[in-house]
């Protein structure tokens, strides 16, 4: 089924000029004068042009960021960094059905998906969780054995200029897991969109003018991987990258910044495993595994691609997780009523529709969706229907590769031990989810399945405070929680002769 909504209002200043660069402070064209296409993937239309930057604006972004943390920002003590936090939250709060829209439009999230589990409190909620850290990281004072009278102790002091490179699938909610430790920290950042998904970004650089922050603190080019987020990985005078995206881009990011050993956090793809055990609700477990494969037109890196299902409830669980798929809205992502939206963009439409005939050859069985929808005015858009694929083989590169896309592939299990061997079969290890009312069995799933974050009997669950990354090919580091900013802090330690 489709929704579509005919009469699209679009945020006011989308067509008043392509968008501009944040760079010290100043929004700037880029030196090429060169600007790129905004697409609407709902319906293919142009919604905004966006400047084009490249190596020499990541120049001038990197020298803003760094006169900056050379200069007033150095000085910003602790609660002013708080409040500066603080007052950004209630404007992400104030702002936040803007904010959402833009992601709507420019990226396909749908607007009734966001409204439901992005809300404006919990986006808020990310910022006064870091104003609060702001205030907590501190050295210690360290007894030593040294036989002259020494006094020593540790600092922890911001690392510098942080190049942070968000991805498309989530662009509001990136831009503040990346913002917030920056600012918690004392760092300074150049943050570079995708190329796909500007927009919300680029509104959020404009709240952040409303605060009392030094120019150059946070800066903003916007442009395409393989220029300015080439040039922002691999310059000399960033100290820091913090990446979200491929496991293949995050490879070329660590050759890059071998050049000047520049520390480097990853949160990549993933094939998370969803295993379902026979004593599971039923009704819980499918709902679940369809929010985990499904929500954001699968294009998550969480999502719970690589569902396991016990063989006695298996035939069941296929059967009730295809009907769950054919009963999902396929529309608009601005219409109220869509439960899944397009794809990004025309190359990642492709991406998947390939994968689809990929599992099809295998010998995978399609038990729902595994097409293109081209009825009426999604054939503007790049839809793809919820697809599910069934007796999938472990492997078979379905199972095995990140599609990205609303493909669920169902495999069938037998015991723990072995779910758990074969769930472990994988270069990735980001996530993971088991459905049991044994709570033995559930300990024992969650402590040997090897991923950053497993969740029992619920799935895709997000706070603050809770620290959230990858094993494995799915990265470096963790987002979220008082463990991030250790990637954003260096310790030194003084030594200090107390006798005459």
């Amino acid at each position: 089924m489709s929704v579509f909504k005919q009469h699209m209002v679009l945020p006011a200043d989308l067509g008043s000029g392509p968008k501009k660069l944040l760079i010290g402070g100043q929004w700037v064209p880029a030196l090429s004068g060169k600007t790129f296409d905004s697409i609407n993937p709902s319906t293919g239309e142009i919604i905004a042009r966006i400047a084009e930057g490249d190596r020499d604006d990541v120049d001038r972004a990197v020298d803003a960021a760094r006169q900056a943390m050379n200069g007033p920002w150095t000085r910003f003590t602790p609660v002013q960094r708080q409040n500066v936090l603080l007052k950004l939250g209630a404007l992400v709060e104030e702002h936040f059905d803007e904010l959402y829209m833009l992601d709507s439009l420019d990226m396909g999230m749908p607007i009734g998906f966001i409204r439901g589990t992005m809300s404006a409190e919990f986006a808020a909620e990310i910022l006064r969780y870091y104003a609060g850290l702001c205030t907590k990281f501190h050295g210690e004072t360290i007894p030593n054995s040294s036989a002259e009278s020494l006094f020593t102790y540790t600092l922890k002091e911001p690392v510098g200029v942080v190049g942070s490179i968000i991805p498309w699938n989530a662009p509001l909610m990136e831009t503040i897991w990346k913002v917030a430790p920056v600012l918690a920290s004392g760092c300074t950042m150049v943050l570079k969109p995708a190329e796909e998904a500007s927009l919300s970004p680029l509104r959020f650089g404009e709240l952040l003018q409303e605060l009392d922050l030094p120019d150059g603190v946070v800066n903003i080019v916007t442009g395409f991987g393989e220029t300015a987020g080439a040039a922002l990985s691999g310059h000399p005078a960033v100290d820091k990258v913090s990446f979200t995206g491929s496991s293949f881009t995050g490879q070329e990011i660590v050759r890059a910044a071998a050049g000047n050993l520049k520390r480097v956090s990853l949160e990549l793809g993933g094939k998370s495993p969803h295993i379902v055990f026979a004593d599971a609700r039923i009704e819980s477990a499918v709902a679940a595994a369809g929010i985990g494969v499904f929500f954001n037109s699968g294009q998550n890196c969480a999502s719970g691609s690589r569902i396991f299902v016990q063989r006695p409830i298996y035939d069941e669980f296929v059967e009730r997780l295809s009907n769950h798929a054919a009963s999902l809205l396929v529309g608009n992502s601005v219409d109220s009523r869509t439960q899944v939206g397009p794809l990004v963009s025309e190359a990642q439409l492709n991406r998947v529709t390939c994968y689809l005939d990929i599992g099809a050859k295998e010998g995978a069985r399609t038990t729902v969706g595994g097409r293109r929808l081209i009825d009426g005015d999604l054939a503007r858009g790049y839809f793809v229907a919820p697809t599910v694929f069934a007796d999938v083989q472990d492997e078979m590169r379905v199972a095995q590769e990140e599609i990205f896309g609303p493909v669920a592939c169902v495999i069938p299990f037998d015991s723990t031990g072995e779910v758990i061997e074969r769930a472990n079969n994988t270069i990735f290890g980001l996530a993971g989810g088991v459905w049991t009312q044994d709570i033995s069995n559930a300990h024992r799933v969650a402590q040997s399945i090897r991923t950053g974050v497993m969740w029992v009997n619920t799935y895709n669950k997000f706070d603050p405070a809770v620290p959230y990354g990858g094993y494995k090919m799915s990265g470096w580091g963790k987002e979220l929680g008082s463990e991030s900013l250790d990637d954003y802090l260096n310790t030194k330690s003084v030594w200090i002769r107390t006798d005459s």
